[in-house]
């Protein structure tokens, strides 16, 4: 039996090591366990549930301070909600052979322990609010606790000389369909835990969302770190031997020293863009920003401000390049190439095609190109020309478009041009669910007659498997993959050209070579057998009307 002033010291200690700050844990331990022994208790578990369906589930966090490994019989089981519907159950045990306890003493314990729990209680809402503000659902810090560190350091000026970056893991998208969602969270957690073990205490890596991360690092560590973002082993497996290789695509910003940062903008813009010039390079070296990238980023969103009213304003031009039989050197083809006339100047395709490939801007100017040259087919045809097919390239954005087949058949048909005249050159793709997008469209394209061409054979990561699984009409060989003319004939690159225009040609294929510039290359495209060239040596690509009167002429002079 405890006495009430022995009671009424417990009491009294208790409340006041609960509301001190600093919280001592030392002291609480210690009287925890005193009063532990003096009531002849064998454990106290306390349990914290964030949400009543959580404590259905059993998903909380468990506290034993106390335990003599005696307990077999439960003294008390207390249930407390708070108002924020947070759940904390505290349980106390005995001893199996201890006397039973009074009625008084039960009440004390109650009190106790009720206290207790009330201290637990607080100081869990209190990390839970840590964990909601600075972390996500996933226990990643996210981006408050990134504005944190930045806020805490550059009061103590320390981000001077810090190098901060933003990342995005490199085909993760590929990782999770290979090794399962599963095994693709525990590779993200790792490399995040392995980031931040580089970093050590000074640095910091926080989650944007998905496999987008920012953060900050001393100098001192940068080799170590630069090593991870361009590629590291992580298991995922508890054994450690499943490994898959993980790299970044890393924008870092320098940070001057002396830095006094104004704003998180000063950071965060700069990181985001040399982020986004990561991610277009294939090489894992991070890319570091400086001015020049400013005025990049205004350039990118100048031209997307500016297409819709252009293309409102038809300011794009078709230009044709000839696509020439080397044999008879009569006029069979062309490929129709998109320029942005704006204001009398000829703004030159990599300036702005690259950049409306970022979204899908990039499909609307393909359309408008198909329906500009199926406008100018019906035409020759109508004005009793003889028109020749031309092609016409569409992005592998397209491919996702379920109805992507149907509109192409729509605008061919609006101007009543026959199929045939119609080639739609696509480029390959490296993923198992574009490939059988692709694959879907050209096969829909063969069944309405309209031809279809692979575009840069030979560059990229073209495969057998490309030629092998869709019915193609036409192969484009990339001018880089065709041999130089006093090469080796025994050379590697003038055999796999050889064999490739050989395969080719087996499986019924018509080939075209590009970029050919030279009475040279004309003459490697002759041993080889490949009868139809596209180049400089005929034509750089024509305005419409310099275009027709090459239909005109049909012929190249030489011939």
């Amino acid at each position: 039996m405890v006495d009430i002033e022995r009671y009424n010291s417990f009491l009294e200690r208790l409340v006041r090591i609960t509301h001190e700050e600093p919280y001592n844990r030392n002291s609480y331990l210690e009287l925890i366990t005193e009063m532990c022994k003096e009531y002849r208790l064998a454990k106290g578990v306390t349990r914290f549930y964030q949400t009543p369906m959580m404590e259905t589930r059993g998903l909380g966090d468990s506290f034993c301070d106390f335990d003599n490994g005696k307990a077999e019989k439960i003294l008390l089981n207390i249930r407390i909600e708070t108002q924020t519907k947070a759940i904390i159950v505290g349980t106390v045990y005995g001893e199996a052979e201890e006397e039973e306890r009074t009625e008084e003493e039960l009440v004390q314990l109650d009190t106790l322990y009720r206290i207790i729990l009330g201290f637990v209680s607080r100081r869990r809402l209190l990390n839970k609010l840590e964990e909601f503000g600075f972390y996500d659902l996933d226990g990643y810090r996210n981006f408050r606790s990134f504005a944190r560190f930045l806020d805490i350091a550059n009061s103590e000026n320390r981000l001077g000389g810090m190098i901060t970056f933003h990342f995005d893991l490199r085909n993760f998208t590929m990782v999770n369909r290979e090794i399962g969602r599963a095994n693709g969270d525990t590779v993200l957690r790792r490399y995040y835990d392995m980031l931040q073990e580089a970093m050590g205490s000074n640095g910091i890596i926080s989650r944007l969302g998905g496999d987008k991360f920012v953060g900050a690092f001393d100098r001192e560590v940068k080799r170590r770190v630069y090593e991870i973002f361009s590629g590291a082993p992580v298991a995922y497996d508890d054994a450690g031997e499943k490994k898959i290789n993980v790299a970044a695509a890393v924008g870092v910003y320098m940070l001057p020293n002396p830095f006094m940062m104004k704003s998180y903008g000063d950071i965060m813009d700069k990181i985001m863009i040399a982020g986004e010039s990561a991610k277009r390079q294939a090489s894992s070296v991070p890319v570091i920003y400086d001015d020049k990238m400013k005025m990049a980023k205004a350039h990118v969103k100048q031209v997307q401000n500016e297409f819709r009213a252009a293309l409102e304003n038809e300011e794009f031009a078709v230009y044709y390049q000839p696509k020439v039989d080397i044999e008879t050197g009569k006029l069979v083809g062309a490929e129709a190439l998109c320029r942005w006339i704006k204001e009398r100047e000829i703004v030159p395709p990599m300036d702005f095609i690259p950049i409306l490939e970022m979204n899908t801007d990039i499909c609307d100017l393909d359309f408008y190109m198909l329906d500009h040259v199926c406008a100018d087919i019906r035409r020759w045809l109508d004005q009793g020309r003889e028109a020749v097919r031309v092609s016409v390239n569409f992005s592998r954005k397209h491919l996702v478009d379920i109805d992507l087949l149907d509109k192409i058949i729509r605008v061919v048909d609006k101007h009543k041009v026959p199929h045939e005249y119609i080639e739609i050159e696509l480029t390959e793709t490296t993923t198992d669910v574009l490939f059988r997008d692709l694959k879907r469209v050209v096969c829909g394209l063969q069944e309405q007659g309209i031809w279809t061409a692979v575009d840069d054979f030979g560059i990229g990561y073209s495969s057998l498997n490309l030629i092998r699984d869709i019915p193609w009409n036409v192969l484009k060989v990339d001018k880089s993959f065709v041999p130089k003319n006093n090469e080796d004939q025994d050379n590697i690159s003038n055999k796999m050209f050889k064999h490739v225009i050989m395969l080719a040609h087996d499986i019924g294929l018509e080939c075209v070579i590009e970029g050919v510039e030279s009475i040279d290359q004309l003459e490697v495209l002759r041993q080889n057998n490949c009868n139809i060239a596209q180049g400089y040596f005929f034509d750089r690509p024509l305005p419409l009307e310099d275009f027709e009167e090459r239909i005109d002429r049909k012929i190249y002079p030489g011939y």
